[in-house]
């Protein structure tokens, strides 16, 4: 082996040239990946922003084209029940219950006599989960529909929703609140009768309550007028945001025909302006009530005020 064979062995110079052209190789790679991941992130976030704003013009176009419904045929979120051919009264109709005896044996209940400037005016709020409500229907059914049919005394029926949170969470209280609406809108005639039978048959508190289409199933069977339109209202839940409105009115007060009342508790029975305290399944007790308002009633429009005669003289 001769002495000028040296091994090929890189200078450092060399080498230092070869590390800085690899590290800047490296460092392009990295810029052009960093510039990517930016270009990425930033149509992902154009992206992110427009599905954003889609969803909130959906929503928003969504409300617009659904305006809050109201119901038909309301006084002050009320029902009067004026027409009864279809209901507990009618031979064919829903049968209502007898009242229970009580101490007066068989005497007749006492029927308020119409004064000459109005009838009794009775305004019913109602909670349909409410077994208080269930109760004074019960017992007060036949003798409500009596009045009404004598012209003696009118009854509004005011659904209201104090029991929502006692459904497991399917706000029970709300949507039949709502579905007694969709009745007295499109079916008038029959809103006594769904009303008695929701009331008569209810589910237990802390139940899941009738659905929507079994709600629709018993306004049908009470011989809706126009079947169609009921169970799409119902099933649609038309005036659910109307019934939650209507409670928080009637919570707020004044209620009908009062200076100062409010909603407490439901049933609350108001008669010409007063609320009723008794026992809700003593139809007796309350028609007393009934009979002893509408004589205040009288005397207080009707008293015609003493005229002085004269006194004789006499001649001497």
């Amino acid at each position: 082996m001769s002495s000028d064979e040296t091994p090929n062995v890189p200078s450092p110079r060399n080498s230092r040239e070869v590390v800085r052209e690899k590290a800047q190789k490296v460092h392009a790679q990295q810029s052009r990946a960093r510039v990517m991941r930016r270009v990425i992130l930033g149509a992902i976030a154009v992206v992110a922003v427009g599905a954003i704003g889609t969803a909130i013009t959906l929503a928003v176009s969504a409300q617009v084209s659904k305006p809050q419904l109201t119901p038909g045929g309301m006084d002050h979120d009320g029902i009067l029940v004026s027409d009864i051919s279809a209901t507990a009264a009618s031979d064919e109709g829903v049968p209502a219950p007898s009242p229970d005896e009580t101490e007066a044996g068989t005497e007749a209940t006492p029927t308020p006599a119409p004064t000459t400037s109005s009838t009794v005016d009775i305004h019913i709020y109602v909670d349909y989960l409410s077994p208080d409500a269930g109760e004074f229907e019960r017992a007060n059914a036949r003798q409500l529909v009596n009045w009404i049919t004598e012209g003696a005394a009118t009854v509004t029926y005011h659904p209201v929703a104090l029991l929502t949170a006692s459904s497991n969470g399917t706000k029970y209280s709300l949507r039949s609140a709502a579905a007694a609406a969709c009745v007295a809108t499109h079916s008038p005639a029959q809103f006594y009768a769904f009303n008695h039978d929701l009331l008569d048959d209810q589910p237990d508190v802390n139940t899941d309550g009738f659905s929507d289409s079994q709600l629709a199933d018993i306004a049908g069977a009470v011989g809706s007028d126009n079947v169609k339109s009921v169970r799409s209202c119902i099933e649609n839940q038309d005036y659910v945001t109307w019934a939650k409105d209507a409670t928080s009115r009637a919570l707020e007060g004044p209620l009908v025909g009062s200076d100062d009342l409010v909603l407490t508790a439901a049933p609350m029975i108001v008669v010409n302006g007063e609320a009723y305290v008794g026992a809700l399944d003593d139809p007796s007790e309350f028609s007393q009530f009934v009979l002893t308002v509408a004589s205040d009633a009288y005397y207080a429009t009707e008293s015609p005020s003493p005229t002085p005669t004269p006194t004789p003289t006499t001649t001497p």
